[in-house]
């Protein structure tokens, strides 16, 4: 048994819990939109051709926003190429997946399976082959009521009324050499300063991300950001974080880790924006989109493009199936995205149906949950009111990539209107289960409303269309309040969540 000391107090506010940390993301990548979320033929269809049974998981998972078109996919996109008849839409070569794009779904469609989901749209803009006009006009398309050509054609195409869309992210990852129109970070800084200042002209309203770097292993990352937000700071709201996390690849303490490089991430990116901040004197700060984040097996072979003359529609890309300790990881980056709440104000789990996806669908077949939507599903669920710093006293071990971690993470969130209290935990350990004894002392009267664990001895089992039930949460019979106290056992490799209110 592993001792660990959690003190929750509810004077360690970091910020409030913000709905926007439970976005995803659906590019035109793979099998995400065609057989994904969109599927005419599956006996779940509806007049759209959206799949039901994904819609009906989609709010299950608890999705507060979505990104969309893309991803690598937005920097070659016309979105003028998506509106209209269907069968006058042409058909594309999409370069940055070696795929055909039949742009059957497109803006409108988006917009009207975002509204049956109940999720916020997020939309990006080409800045790799396009830029100042294209975006304004998309801009028009969708927010202008009407009386102008764009907004009366959206108009013409069935929306009435404006989409209102009110987050924009200004192309992406545009330092990376893989993007299509790839730029310096001077070029790009220059033209996202110039399309916000456009687009803020048409809608004021709106709120605009600025790329930031690809990952934190770039070359570019931090002065990437500098130079960028030198540019654009009084054009833009956000900048991106994006950050993939590899398998376990032999060494599964690391991996289990994977958060301390995210804290890392999020710090590094919001030290360099307060240094901009400050070196322009401005007042108001840039804050973090976290609008790609996943674990990704990069490696294996279904992340593979296809090449030469085979440009298919819709292939099988990315489509990882993820483990038990994947859930756990994934839940871990949950808790990281918490803890910084104050500076991360939007975050997209990349991505959300069967391209390195909690959901996974079955052409005109199956839909099914992968063990990644637990911990996800169970944040956004829960996760309310503000977010607590919680004080752990735990044990340490060393990693080859992050260097010592600690053996147990965990974050809480505090309802002060309801009096409910959410821990979220995760116990590192491979081998021994931990005992959490949890000082409630400054959260006077809560009880225990219920425990659950996600683990399993076999720390590499996959949920299947067959099965995706047998491994799941599960009810904790250890955790007790006594005391001022919560104690309860956690097994190694788990993620856990331990709800407590006041009500009886």
């Amino acid at each position: 048994m592993i001792p660990v000391r959690l003190t929750l107090d509810p004077a360690f506010r970091v910020g409030p819990v913000r709905r926007r940390t439970f976005g995803s993301f659906v590019e035109h990548l793979g099998r995400c939109v065609y057989t994904g979320i969109h599927d005419p033929g599956h006996p779940t269809a509806d007049q759209d051709g959206f799949r039901t049974d994904v819609l009906e998981l989609t709010r299950e998972l608890g999705v507060s926003t979505v990104r969309y078109p893309g991803g690598n996919f937005v920097s070659g996109y016309r979105w003028e190429d998506g509106v209209g008849p269907v069968d006058r839409r042409p058909r594309r070569l999409d370069l940055a997946w070696h795929s055909t794009e039949p742009n059957t779904v497109g803006v409108d469609e988006f917009m009207r399976w975002a509204a049956r989901a109940d999720v916020e749209p997020m939309m990006a803009v080409n800045l790799g082959t396009r830029g100042v006009q294209e975006a304004v006009d998309l801009l028009e398309y969708c927010n202008v009521p009407g009386g102008t050509a764009l907004s009366d054609l959206r108009r013409a195409n069935g929306a009435a009324d404006p989409y209102r869309v009110r987050m924009w992210c200004l192309g992406n990852e545009m330092d990376g050499p893989w993007q299509t129109g790839h730029k310096t970070a001077h070029e790009y800084g220059r033209l996202a300063a110039e399309t916000g200042r456009a687009m803020r002209m048409v809608d004021p309203s709106i709120e605009l991300v600025a790329c930031g770097s690809s990952s934190s292993s770039m070359e570019t990352f931090g002065e990437w950001e500098r130079v960028v937000l030198t540019e654009a700071y009084d054009q833009v709201d956000y900048v991106s974080a994006h950050a993939y996390y590899w398998e376990e690849d032999g060494d599964l303490g690391s991996f289990l880790a994977s958060a301390v490089d995210m804290d890392h991430f999020v710090e590094s990116v919001t030290a360099t924006a307060d240094a901009v901040r400050a070196a322009q004197k401005k007042s108001k700060r840039i804050h973090v989109s976290f609008d790609e984040w996943n674990v990704w097996y990069q490696r294996r072979a279904e992340s593979r493009p296809p090449s030469g003359d085979d440009w298919p529609v819709a292939p099988v890309l990315l489509e990882d199936r993820y483990n038990v300790a994947d859930a756990v990881v994934v839940g871990n980056l949950l808790i990281s995205l918490l803890r910084h709440s104050d500076r991360v104000h939007a975050a997209s789990l990349a991505q959300l149906v069967n391209v390195i996806a909690p959901i996974m669908t079955e052409p005109g077949g199956r839909s099914w949950k992968q063990t990644i939507f637990h911990p996800f599903a169970a944040a956004s669920r829960y996760a309310a009111g503000e977010v607590l710093r919680v004080a752990v006293d735990a044990p340490t071990y060393e990693t080859a990539r992050y260097g010592d971690a600690a053996l147990v993470d965990a974050v809480a969130t505090h309802d002060a209107e309801t009096g409910d209290v959410t821990l979220f935990a995760v116990n590192r350990s491979t081998g021994a289960p931990a005992v959490l004894d949890v000082d409630l002392r400054a959260l006077p009267g809560l009880r225990l409303v219920e425990a659950t664990s996600l683990a399993n001895p076999d720390h590499t089992w996959s949920a299947t269309a067959d099965d995706d039930t047998s491994v799941a949460p599960r009810t904790n019979p250890t955790a007790e309040v006594a005391d001022g106290r919560l104690r309860v056992q956690v097994p190694p490799v788990s993620w856990n969540v331990v709800r407590l209110g006041t009500r009886a």
